[in-house]
């Protein structure tokens, strides 16, 4: 049983997650905020957990993990740091003893999802704050795949964890090993939080509104400090910057590195222009159609307009208006933004962008062969053909993610929930956005969700952040025959 590497894996990773308490803990500290013991005993409680771990399984440290091993890690790494992450909320006293919230609250920071429980944010001191805001900066690239970057030498180097984590079809390495993919792409997104961090200052955002803040835009996660979320600061060019940055988070951080690299040809991606063209078309339909409630004034139609649209569809959640008050044209159209999401590789939730690229062209192909029934076509994404096992997952994946949310709503709804509510609060959840319609709306919090349905979306997030084949893969019956035999030391 000591050979079995899982726990020793899981123990690294709770070493590092109570390293980086350390962070928002100095900040209590050097604030003498009231939060400073329950980072203490937080910080306490994982390392402890972590090093009990690392050193009890420290024998199975040179095994290969199996397939099987593989996925799980990736699944339970997402479940526990939710599990730890939540002990300084817990602590504090955020709900009251209440941990399930407090695990809610945990795992919509690291998933990046962004719904919140609490009903008073401003009350709370910034040391819980920041910890709230650095747990989506962590989720936002992968869990694992800063493992990865920073710890290859622990044994965190396999590519189908890279590929488990990393959100699209298609993980797509940018250099040959996986460790320098990872590092790579990593330093690209703390390039992007630096400059964020830096341009927000420049508009006037204090230097602690700015960290708070850029944690959470390049992640697309959307926590805020503030209970009116961006429209609390009311300064248009601080929202310019986190509109073009929210834009930069949703696209394919491959693109990033290869225009690096010089090659420009990259911008002819078909994604990326997909993407720009659904983002353009909504901002001009939502602004048109909110003009009228905007009193007529088509600049603040279009401020909040482009954020909204950018907002959502990007799958951050931040809000500057109370876009569950406009029309129903808006209201629907941002509801169906949150399951187009960004582009595959970025930090953006939902379907993603190139998985309805290719699910439109596979309809397509196979309404041409009605006509042609003897054709042989190929689906093709730009200039390059896609081959037959990438359409099949893209539309196992399609399939699998309307069912997870047309049974999780009939669920919601048995517990008591209005249909709109339901609804929202699922495609909110699953596609990692945070804010919906009705009871879980923009100036709402998921209070009005009872346990049972907490839990659920707890769930959902997980399995929207790890697209759900790895969640779903582990429970198969020859991942529990490749348990038994992992279990028992053979491969």
């Amino acid at each position: 049983m000591r050979h079995f590497r899982i726990p020793y894996l899981l123990g690294i990773m709770l070493l590092f997650l109570a390293l980086t308490m350390l962070l928002p803990a100095s900040w209590a500290v050097a604030a003498k905020g009231t939060d400073q013991i329950s980072f203490l005993k937080a910080i306490l409680i994982t390392g402890v957990a972590g090093g009990s771990l690392y050193l009890f399984f420290l024998p199975s440290r040179g095994s290969e993990l199996s397939i099987v091993e593989n996925f799980t890690i990736v699944t339970l790494a997402w479940f526990v740091a939710g599990i730890f992450g939540a002990l300084p909320y817990h602590f504090y006293g955020v709900f009251e003893g209440n941990f399930l919230q407090a695990f809610f609250e945990s795992v919509s920071g690291f998933t990046t999802t962004g719904a919140t429980l609490i009903e008073d944010i401003e009350i709370l001191p910034r040391g819980i704050l920041l910890w709230r805001s650095l747990t989506q900066w962590l989720g936002g690239m992968g869990i694992i795949v800063l493992f990865l970057a920073v710890l290859p030498r622990f044994g965190f180097r396999s590519m189908t964890m890279f590929k488990a984590e990393i959100p699209g079809p298609v993980a797509e390495r940018v250099v040959p090993r996986v460790v320098e993919t990872a590092r790579r792409l990593w330093l690209i997104y703390l390039a992007f939080t630096l400059a964020l961090i830096f341009l927000l200052m420049l508009t006037g955002i204090s230097f602690y509104d700015a960290i708070a803040h850029a944690f959470t835009t390049m992640p697309t996660g959307g926590f805020s400090p503030y209970n009116a979320s961006i429209a609390a600061f009311n300064n248009p060019a601080a929202e310019v910057v986190i509109i073009f940055f929210m834009l930069f988070a949703g696209i394919n951080f491959v693109i990033y590195f290869r225009l690096i690299r010089g090659e420009f040809n990259v911008l002819k991606n078909p994604e990326l222009r997909f993407y720009l063209l659904v983002i353009l078309v909504g901002i001009c339909l939502v602004t048109i159609n909110t003009l009228e409630q905007a009193g007529d004034c088509i600049v603040l139609a279009l401020r909040q307009s482009a954020f909204q649209v950018v907002s959502i569809t990007t799958t951050t959640g931040y809000a500057t208006a109370d876009f569950d008050s406009w029309h129903n044209f808006s209201r629907l159209f941002l509801l169906m933004a949150m399951f187009i999401g960004g582009c595959g590789g970025s930090t953006g939730g939902a379907m993603k962008q190139v998985r309805l690229m290719l699910i439109f062209k596979y309809a397509f192909r196979e309404l041409s062969r009605v006509i042609h029934p003897s054709a042989i076509s190929s689906v093709k994404l730009g200039k390059q053909f896609v081959n037959e096992e990438v359409l099949r997952s893209v539309m196992g994946f399609g399939f699998l993610y309307l069912m997870i949310t047309v049974v999780s709503t009939l669920l919601l709804a048995l517990i008591g929930l209005d249909t709109e509510t339901a609804f929202s609060a699922v495609a909110a959840t699953i596609g990692n956005v945070g804010p919906g319609l009705g009871g879980v709306g923009p100036v709402e919090t998921y209070q009005v969700i009872p346990p049972t349905g907490q839990f659920i979306l707890s769930v959902l997030m997980v399995v929207g952040r790890l697209e759900i084949f790895t969640v779903l893969v582990i429970f198969l019956p020859e991942s529990r025959r490749l348990w038994v035999r992992a279990l028992q030391g053979k491969r």
